[in-house]
């Protein structure tokens, strides 16, 4: 079984290019000996497999800088971050202006700067805390090694591993370095650098990448290259900085629109002052004051702010639920998502399991040589079991049933359990002894106990087959039937919550679909006593034989039995064809593969290491009834921020209309940038922000910018409507600019308010309060402070005027509301397009 002559250099070229290795990865490639001559030649490998690294030897060589730590940082600093959110092109445009209006000695038209300044503090004080608690999970919650130093095991971070150190590697965990097996032999997956789903048997003298993971087995690996070293540490750089320039699908439309804006602005800005000084004849000081103006309203100066923000605080909302996020997009892909894929243990069920029953194919004439039979099975169970390892829950519950006596022996081989072929299997001189899904190792010989079998998971149980074969079985397929011994009968508790959950996930119109490994029936009785709808439609996954059979039924299963990992991926790829957005929990190695296609991908902690490192999602106690707070989450995070939004584009709507309108017409831009100031504080910044933190679980549908543009197009119409009717009239009875520009601000604060009021409906007690409050501001600041905010001294008759356009502009805009709904319901009825864009 040892492989003492294969070539490192042929070890590396089955797992991957070379090329793309570290550099001890690839001097490993190109030795030209066996595995063993290779750490004979280097002394630092050279540990003694029982007794590791001494203390001495560890910190020896952490000082020489051979540790497994990588050195690009997981989080920025608190430095890169403050420099982040000061250095931004739209601060940089802010503080131009300031400058200009300093020049022009108009201070009062500064206003927006404290508002500029006290977004950014927001923006640091924000980022620096959501890191503070992020970091302080990620260093508990930290991947852990179990290593051998001074002769003892003990378990350390990853990273506080060394080269040389001896390692243990068993079941569920990711290979973390590169190394040589010196002992043991285990069953790794190596798709996550290769691409090649198909487990790889590894024995002594092979090598492991770091970024592969155990399927089965355990063994003691010396490590061969660590830190920046290892092979997986380019990917996992690649990755992570591919994974800091993905933005959910709304901030990339948001940092689309602010990007746009941020171009327009610059020649728009240069033909308003070139307009009012050389045809209009302006003097500087009103020209730049005008064009500041006009450009002010059209950046939407905390939208993207209140977007980066609120996603970092519910990502630290969900952190101190004891829910890490790795990537800050998937908090708005599950608030879209609505198919959810689950596993039957450890998610509807708990994850510990134990031995309910056992029935016993019995021979014999009499009761006593019966007994004799069902005492000798029972040594027989105890046996194989105890020759596996503890790296299942089935196992360790067959172990705890059968205890283990002192005077077992040994197995001969030992071949670790397969989630792909469905067995473990022990052998002892000359009998193998398996354990196994009964359609797998019985084969034809299952129609002579189906009957059985269908009896038992009609219960919901879980129905493993004991039996022997003369046959030495390796890590492929059953061919010959083996002789059955016995059933074996499993059972897990369904979570306490699990009914609550799926009922939520129904009313929030989220499909449950069940992936799972065990016997469908028993699967989908399980899923029904959960509470999951249509868990009665199952089918056996074997019966899928190729991908074209599995989209054939994606729609109409709920239950999917007898899954191998490989179609785990092939089932989530088909709900995703179907228009789906897919969610996928998983906790073992055999749910990387699914987990990595999902659209957002959910780990339990108390899983596999590797499930954990895959996942997008990590929950952290394992409390599969917190998928609805998460969700919700996610719902009231995007919702807000399109509610709030809409505020923004508002203002931003009608500034480009009003200065598409003051360039044709040849006319003074009618608004003060302080004004804009007043306007923006209490109808759009201070109100965006209370209203991003209130509860909001609608599901999210359509494109998020087209929605947003929608709801804020009638306002921002509303608005360009009324102002141009306030200058015309301006213009035809001769009222100065600061009377005209007063009365343009006093109507669009009046449809502002109209807007307030549309978009928090449906009303509650702080939503009414927030409205009161902002009227009761704006009231105060006018009377209070009107030099600051440009507010003229209006004659009685240019009151009444005002409180006209006021009403008429309200009018317009519960008009153009109507029409504007009228005309979304025609499209969405008549347009199959603009249908999908709104809806999906």
């Amino acid at each position: 079984m040892r492989k003492t002559h294969i070539t490192v250099r042929k070890a590396v070229e089955n797992v991957a290019d070379s090329k793309a290795i570290g550099k001890i990865a690839n001097r490993v490639a190109h030795f030209r000996g066996s595995t063993e001559e290779y750490i004979n030649n280097d002394e630092l490998l050279q540990t003694d497999v029982c007794s590791g690294l001494t203390k001495e030897e560890v910190r020896k060589r952490n000082l020489e800088g051979l540790s497994n730590i990588a050195t690009h940082k997981p989080s920025k600093t608190n430095g890169q971050i403050i420099f982040s959110n000061i250095f931004t092109y739209f601060n940089l445009i802010f503080f131009t202006f300031a400058f200009l209006l300093c020049l022009v000695h108009s201070y009062t038209d500064m206003t927006f700067m404290p508002i500029v300044v006290w977004n950014t503090i927001i923006g640091i004080v924000q980022e620096i805390r959501a890191k503070a608690v992020l970091d302080k999970i990620n260093v508990v919650n930290a991947p852990k090694t179990k290593v051998v130093r001074n002769s003892k095991t003990e378990v350390v971070d990853s990273t506080a591993l060394v080269r040389g150190d001896i390692c243990i590697f068993s079941a569920g965990n990711q290979i973390c370095a590169d190394s040589v097996i010196r002992q043991g032999s285990i069953i790794v997956n190596e798709s996550l650098i290769t691409g090649e789903a198909d487990d790889v048997v590894k024995e002594e003298g092979d090598l492991l990448l770091s970024g592969s993971f155990v399927v089965s087995g355990e063994c003691r690996v010396v490590l061969t290259a660590v830190g920046n070293e290892a092979y997986a540490q380019k990917l996992n750089a690649q990755a992570k900085a591919s994974r800091k320039k993905t933005k959910t699908s709304m901030m990339a439309s948001l940092n689309r629109m602010v990007s746009l804006i941020g171009i327009v602005i610059i020649p728009v800005g240069l033909m308003m002052y070139i307009q009012n000084v050389f045809f209009l004849h302006t003097s500087i000081k009103d020209s730049v004051v005008s064009t500041i103006a006009s450009l002010v309203g059209m950046i939407p100066e905390g939208l993207y702010l209140l977007a980066s923000v609120t996603l970092v605080v519910s990502i630290m909302r969900l952190a101190k639920q004891q829910v890490l996020i790795h990537e800050m997009n998937c908090v708005e892909t599950l608030a879209r998502v609505n198919v959810l894929c689950v596993d039957k243990t450890g998610t509807i069920t708990n994850p510990e399991m134990s031995v309910s029953n056992i029935y016993y194919i019995d021979n014999g004439d009499s009761q006593e040589e019966i007994e004799k039979n069902r005492l000798e099975i029972d040594r027989l169970i105890r046996l194989s079991a105890g020759s596996q390892m503890d790296d299942n829950e089935t196992m360790k519950a067959i172990r705890m049933h059968f205890m283990k006596a002192d005077n077992d022996a040994k197995a001969d081989e030992v071949c670790p359990f397969s989630s792909k072929y469905k067995y473990s299997a022990s052998r002892f001189n000359d009998m193998t002894y398996v354990f196994g899904a009964p359609e797998y190792v019985l084969l034809d010989d299952i129609k002579d106990y189906k009957a059985k079998i269908d009896n038992l998971t009609e219960a919901g149980v879980r129905v493993l087959a004991f039996g022997r074969t003369n046959e030495r079985l390796g890590a492929g397929a059953i061919h010959k039937p083996i002789e059955l011994l016995a059933f074996i009968c499993l059972e897990n508790k369904i979570r306490k919550n699990a009914k609550e959950t799926f009922a939520y996930f129904k009313e929030e119109g989220v499909t449950i679909k069940v992936i799972s490994g065990d016997n469908p029936l028993t699967v989908s009785r399980v899923s029904v006593m959960a509470g999951i709808e249509n868990a009665d439609k199952y089918i056996d996954a074997t019966s899928l034989e190729t991908y074209e059979d599995i989209k054939k039924v994606i729609n109409e299963i709920t239950v999917f039995g007898r899954v191998v990992p490989e179609q785990k991926k092939l089932i989530i790829k088909a709900i995703k064809e179907s228009g789906n957005t897919v969610a996928m929990t998983g906790d073992g190695v055999n749910d990387v593969l699914a987990l990595k296609e999902a659209d957002c991908s959910i780990a339990m902690e108390s899983g596999s290491e590797a499930a954990s490192n895959a996942a997008q999602i990590v929950l952290l106690d394992s409390d599969f009834a917190k998928m609805p707070q998460v969700v919700a989450e996610g719902r009231r995070v995007v919702n807000n921020i399109g509610r709030s939004a809409t505020l923004f584009l508002v203002k931003n709507i009608l500034s480009i209309f009003l200065t598409i309108f003051t360039i044709f017409a040849a006319n003074l831009y009618p608004l003060y940038p302080t004004q804009l100031s007043l306007l923006g504080a209490f109808t759009i910044g201070i109100p965006s922000f209370v209203l991003a933190l209130q509860p909001n679980k609608n599901r999210i549908r359509g494109h998020f910018l087209v929605g947003v543009i929608v709801n804020a197009l009638p306002s921002g119409i509303a608005d360009f409507i009324s102002v141009v009717m306030v200058v015309i009239y301006g213009n035809i009875v001769g009222l100065s600019h600061d009377c005209v520009s007063t009365m343009c601000i006093l109507t669009m604060i009046a449809i502002g308010i109209g807007t307030l009021v549309r978009i928090s409906y449906p009303f509650n007690t702080l939503r009414i309060s927030l409205i009161c409050l902002m009227v009761l501001g704006i009231t105060l600041s006018i009377i209070i402070t009107p030099k600051l905010f440009r507010i003229a001294i209006l004659s009685f008759y240019q009151w009444q005027m005002t409180f006209l356009f006021m009403f008429v502009g309200v009018g317009i805009l519960f008009i153009l509301v109507r029409v504007s709904n009228k005309l979304m319901g025609y499209l969405l009825t008549h347009n199959e397009k603009f249908r999908r864009i709104m809806e999906e």
